[in-house]
């Protein structure tokens, strides 16, 4: 947002009342008790009620400090804390303790590590399979490390999610250290080699982007062969982070979906309250349906 631009005012669509119950209660006792984290609370996710009160959680691994530092984002950027050994074993604790069906896993960025915390992914997933989930995982970049991009691919997420985030015009001022090139490789690479994994990427709204700039990542995103996208209105964390330019209105992402659909995209979830994370159980269930990833037989 250009510095004599007026702030954008939060618009009536996006209010809504905060979530209550004991379901909220009983999820942050569970983390609470096996020292866990969440990217909802992390990231001061706005469906965070929805999502505990439904005993549903996006675990957060390999710590709470992350070493990069989008202007998005509200995790922590700094020096990480060593990788806790035994983290793999207790997010598969929780997932049986919330009873989920479906795990969602995510990190901070660890470019400290030699694997970028690659083992922990696969660890993880190795876990709950073996306890009959299925398990979506949302990997950084790994900084382009082929090796480590397939170090989790071989242990068979369901679905293999990473991020674009923005338009690559705005990479350089949203995603400093990211690549946006480099993702849409990640992406590829997956598909390409585990043609069995349905592949996944998300983007928000609201940065400074343009209609035309989005349907061209869209139209990136379906040449690296990603079968499910995910848009949702950038909202700021504070004041210290990048502002918001515009609030897209609830027409424009019923829009978007439709021509993610007209794409080719075999899954697409469009709204201002859409995170990637968001109702993933419901997504897969959609690509069960299409026959994606390894429910072909």
């Amino acid at each position: 947002m250009a510095a004599n631009q007026k702030k954008p005012r939060f618009p009536q669509w996006l209010r809504r009342p905060i979530a209550h119950g004991a379901g909220i209660e009983a999820t942050r006792k569970i983390l609470g008790e096996l020292g866990l984290a969440t990217v909802c609370h992390g990231a001061k996710c706005p469906n965070i009620g929805e999502c505990f009160s439904r005993h549903t959680a996006t675990f957060m691994i390999l710590g709470r400090v992350c070493t990069r530092n989008c202007r998005f984002c509200n995790i922590s950027e700094g020096r990480p804390e060593p990788v806790a050994e035994d983290e793999a074993g207790r997010v598969a604790k929780a997932a049986a303790r919330m009873n989920l069906r479906h795990v969602v896993i995510t990190s901070v960025t660890r470019d400290d590590l030699p694997d970028g915390g690659a083992g922990v992914f696969a660890r993880c997933i190795e876990l709950l399979h073996n306890d009959g989930r299925t398990v979506e995982v949302l990997t950084p970049d790994f900084r382009g490390s082929m090796k480590a991009i397939r170090t989790v691919a071989k242990a068979g997420p369901e679905v293999y999610n990473h991020n674009v985030e923005t338009v690559p015009r705005l990479y350089r001022d949203v995603r400093p250290g990211a690549d946006y090139e480099r993702s849409l490789e990640l992406l590829r690479l997956v598909k390409d080699e585990f043609q069995h994994i349905a592949t996944k990427s998300g983007m928000m709204v609201g940065c400074g982007e343009t209609p035309d700039e989005v349907l061209s990542v869209m139209d990136d995103l379906r040449c690296a062969a990603c079968d499910v996208i995910t848009i949702g209105q950038y909202l700021a964390p504070s004041e210290k982070h990048l502002p918001v330019a515009r609030f897209a209105p609830p027409g424009e992402f019923n829009e978007l979906e439709k021509a993610a659909r007209r794409k080719g995209f075999l899954a697409a979830a469009c709204g201002p309250y859409i995170r990637s994370s968001y109702n993933a159980a419901d997504i897969l269930s959609k690509l069960e349906s299409s026959k994606v990833g390894k429910f072909e037989g």
